[in-house]
């Protein structure tokens, strides 16, 4: 288990709490909106296609070689095409600014998001550096240059 530092950023509704992991197996912890004194009670209303960077309220200080993945929540997907536009979203170890979550709203009806709403989930994720080296060829594989559905969708 890794710990992760966190602090509410000014405004910030402490009463919401710190994300929290919704049952024992669960991979990801709620984050939930949470919006400046002014906007509480309006949150914010979503008309299908729009996205908006909603506030967590929390900055955090993750340990070197670690990520927060910002991910969508499955219910909010299904029953009102809510989900993160960059999914999974990306927090580095070295960001200290407040996590907000891009949302977007790919159904068909107007989405509010109130204060205090599980809009995401965090999931905290070992990062693997890389170095990367110029070559003049890659070695063969059996899909090759195979792209986008050639794999097929069956069988």
């Amino acid at each position: 288990m890794v710990t992760i530092a966190v602090r509410f950023v000014d405004g910030a509704d402490r009463a919401l709490g710190l994300p929290r992991h919704a049952s024992a197996g669960a991979a990801g912890a709620d984050l939930r909106a949470n919006f400046a004194a002014a906007d509480r009670a309006a949150g914010v209303t979503l008309v299908p296609g729009a996205r908006a960077a909603v506030p967590t309220g929390l900055a955090v200080a993750l340990p070197e070689g670690w990520e927060m993945q910002v991910r969508p929540r499955s219910g909010l997907a299904l029953r009102h095409g809510l989900t993160v536009a960059n999914a999974p979203g990306t927090v580095d170890s070295d960001y200290r600014g407040e996590v907000k979550v891009i949302l977007v709203n790919l159904g068909d009806a107007p989405v509010t998001v109130a204060h205090g709403d599980r809009i995401a989930q965090a999931v905290i994720a070992p990062v693997t550096r890389a170095s990367f080296e110029e070559v003049d060829a890659l070695d063969e594989t059996v899909r090759g240059t195979g792209g986008f559905g050639s794999t097929g969708v069956s069988g």
